[in-house]
């Protein structure tokens, strides 16, 4: 069978793992999400264990495989029902109880081997007893002072065998049928099989970025006997991923710089002046800066493509306004793409409202150089879907913006220049793939997202894109304070929110109430609800809740995922007319909701919302002159992960800042999407925050590489696009 890889590394490393493992091994290192060989040369040990040091037992974790190197302290063996040998070990600090249940010959073996004094490695699976951590029926190997195996079972001989092996054993993440050893001498038997590996890089990528040769890392850290060489070979198999990755953002960029657009330059005295000159504010040192980018860059012969970040409040959607302005005056026409209709209709209105009369083309109120802007939803009656794709199809519309329904095949435009995509971590490439579709030359291509992104994870999720910050907050915008409510402690406080609220309805003001939950019956995503917890507020009970007890002489409404579209419109609308005081809702009002006159926020079971999601939501209030006051009520533990996220949405308003410490607790498996994937993922060991020199190192070098050879035609980097490419229809790199 002809191999889809050019060079011999590639193509030795996609082999599945049961040709060399067999079926039954393969198939329990699924477990790992470890399918082919090297999937299993880059699953690293957590650490390596020299033979002559302790393990911190105060770092184990219930329910995780652990292998420890500690000090047997007592040992013996107790009768009853089910006779049981328990021995206690100590690395000098915490202590660990080992169980075993057998007859008493085996019994009597163990307890020959585990003297107190006798040091060994000890593996299983953490439990716990009594109150105790416990090993049941852990494998082990006794060792010396110079960490030579002096006992141990028969049955461990797999583990004697790597531990004599170097002066280092590697600890590996485990499963019970996949102890660490066994791991260790799969890992083996495939560094035999291959061989020595060949080499997949030119010499001058080895040299440029310092890293020795792949056979010489994967010996470093298989096979190890210093911890320092080690971390180089595993430094090599970080880089090797964040290259693979770089190369394919770079020969994304350069294909697209070959794609052939029509130019869309700015012309004097159209739409963008006459917006411009209505506006009653002086746009920010960063608007006028990003707006000169994007006027550049749609200004060319080959298409835009750039992502525009700006905190909540920024300034954004007028920065992609003047961006659309530029399109029509230049004859073509901007499609809008939004996740959802509540965040569309926003859309649709906050546009119309910043154009005035110029969003009024074709009608006798319109003025001179107006445009017409029509909305596309699933939810619009057929008559008024046939009118909104007759203006889209005709020209008449300049701005069409829409949800899904706007990548429908029947959805069709006269000369489509300009994509904007709002929140674009919510679409697939294939979404996007039939926009570009529905125009004769590639438009130009405008990405947007309020959820601030740390610049590693843009350079590496969004590589093929240029990126623009907003980081200045518009004159008007006020200071929101954040405040974290330990119910538990201070129940009261609770009382205290909802009488905050009323206060601030009293001046005149309107406020959110926000909950994870739809209703009892149905979690809205129960991925945030972890075990052990209380159950959280839905929105059903706390309406009721609120509007039958304390907020009961306010106007309170509620809007979940679950209403139908024409209920949520009637609520925002009515919300943002002023006609309502309070809502109660679910994330469905985390982006594009924009009422400057809601100055207040409470938001219920805090700890089951994200770091970002947070600061999101919090950006709904504080967007006119009221400074905004924004309550966390939470039941979490003072000393929980959860109490953490919302410590530090209280200390800083810093979105970026937030951004990282949520990619540092979360790592960034949701971020990149790896695991939605369901299969392998190519990013195996890159941690885009940890790694984020190395990932420049990378982009520069794959930079050169297209600077050298646009096709990229080195054998060794096409294999790895290839290889991501055979990934991408599920995995992270298509969030793109």
């Amino acid at each position: 069978m002809t191999s889809a890889y050019k060079t011999e590394a590639f193509a030795e490393l996609n082999t599945r793992l049961d040709r060399v493992l067999g079926d039954k091994t393969a198939k329990q290192f699924g477990a790992l999400k470890v399918r082919t060989l090297g999937d299993l040369l880059r699953h690293v040990p957590r650490r390596y264990l020299s033979g002559t040091e302790s393990s911190d037992l105060s770092q184990l974790v219930v329910g995780e495989e652990v292998a420890v190197l500690a000090e047997v302290v007592s040992a013996q063996i107790k009768q009853g029902r089910m006779p049981r040998l328990e021995a206690v070990v100590t690395d000098g600090h915490g202590r660990l109880t080992l169980t075993f249940f057998g007859k008493q010959w085996l019994l009597d073996w163990w307890l020959k081997n585990l003297r107190p004094g006798a040091r060994g490695i000890f593996a299983g699976k953490v439990g716990v007893f009594q109150e105790r951590f416990q090993l049941t029926h852990p494998d082990f190997v006794i060792i010396d002072e110079s960490g030579t195996i002096i006992g141990g079972a028969e049955r461990n001989q797999t583990m004697a065998e790597v531990s004599r092996r170097s002066g280092l054993i590697g600890i590996y993440p485990a499963t019970r049928q996949l102890p660490t050893w066994r791991v260790a001498q799969c890992a083996e038997m495939v560094l035999n099989h291959i061989g020595r590996v060949a080499e997949p890089w030119p010499a001058w990528v080895l040299e440029e970025a310092d890293q020795p040769e792949l056979a010489d890392a994967l010996d470093q850290v298989h096979r190890p006997t210093d911890r320092e060489l080690a971390a180089q070979g595993k430094e090599r198999l970080l880089f090797d991923e964040a290259l693979s990755v770089q190369l394919a953002m770079a020969k994304r960029r350069e294909i697209a710089a070959r794609q052939p657009a029509t130019a869309r330059p700015r012309i004097a005295g159209g739409l963008l002046a006459a917006l411009d000159a209505r506006l009653p504010f002086t746009l920010t040192a960063g608007q006028t800066q990003v707006g000169e980018e994007i006027f550049e860059e749609i200004a060319r012969s080959y298409p835009m493509q750039r992502l525009l970040q700006g905190e909540v409040g920024s300034g954004k959607t007028l920065v992609a306004l003047r961006a659309m302005c530029t399109v029509i005056d230049a004859g073509g026409q901007v499609a809008l793409l939004a996740p959802t209709e509540v965040l569309a209709t926003q859309h649709y209105r906050s546009l119309s409202a910043m154009l005035g009369e110029l969003a009024d083309g074709g009608t006798l109120s319109g003025a001179e150089n107006a445009t017409s802007l029509v909305l596309l939803t699933g939810s619009m009656t057929t008559a008024q879907k046939r009118a909104a794709l007759l203006k889209a199809a005709s020209g008449e519309a300049g701005i069409v913006i829409g949800t899904h329904a706007l990548l429908a095949d029947q959805v069709q435009f006269a000369d489509l220049g300009l994509i904007v995509i709002d929140e674009q971590h919510r679409f697939g490439v294939e979404q996007r793939a039939k926009l570009l579709a529905k125009a004769e030359r590639r438009p130009h291509l405008l990405v947007m997202t309020a959820t601030p992104i740390p610049r590693s994870v843009a350079m590496t999720v969004f590589g093929d894109l240029a990126t623009s910050v907003l980081s200045e907050v518009p004159a008007g915008r006020s200071e929101v304070t954040t405040t974290v409510v330990d119910e538990l402690a201070h129940p009261a406080w609770v009382e205290r929110a909802w009488q905050r609220i009323l206060e601030e309805v009293g001046k005149g003001r309107q406020a959110f109430v926000v909950c994870p939950r739809i209703s009892e019956k149905k979690a809205e995503d129960d991925s945030r609800l972890m075990e052990g917890e209380s159950e959280a507020r839905s929105v059903e009970d706390l309406y009721a809740e609120l509007a039958d007890g304390p907020l009961k002489s306010l106007r309170v409404e509620r809007v979940h995922g679950q209403l139908a579209s024409e209920e949520k419109d009637r609520v925002m609308r009515a919300f943002s007319a002023g006609d309502v005081d309070v809502i109660v809702s679910t994330t469905v009002i985390e982006v594009g909701i924009d009422v400057p006159n809601a100055s207040m926020m409470v938001i219920s079971d805090a700890d089951r919302f994200g770091i970002s999601q947070l600061h999101q939501l919090r950006g709904r209030i504080g967007r006119g002159a009221h400074p905004g006051v924004c309550l966390l009520l939470t039941r979490s533990a003072t000393d929980s992960e959860a109490r953490t996220r919302l410590g530090a949405v209280a200390a800083s308003t810093d979105g970026f800042r937030l951004a990282e410490v949520d990619l540092e607790q979360r790592r960034e498996g949701d971020i990149l999407g790896a695991s939605q994937a369901g299969t392998s993922s190519s990013l195996r060991l890159l941690r885009v925050m940890e790694h984020a020199d190395l990932i420049q190192i990378a982009r520069t070098i794959a930079d050169q590489a297209v600077a050298l050879d646009p096709d990229l035609s080195e054998p060794g980097f096409v294999d790895a696009v290839t290889q991501l490419d055979a990934l991408s229809n599920t995995d992270w790199l298509e969030r793109t």
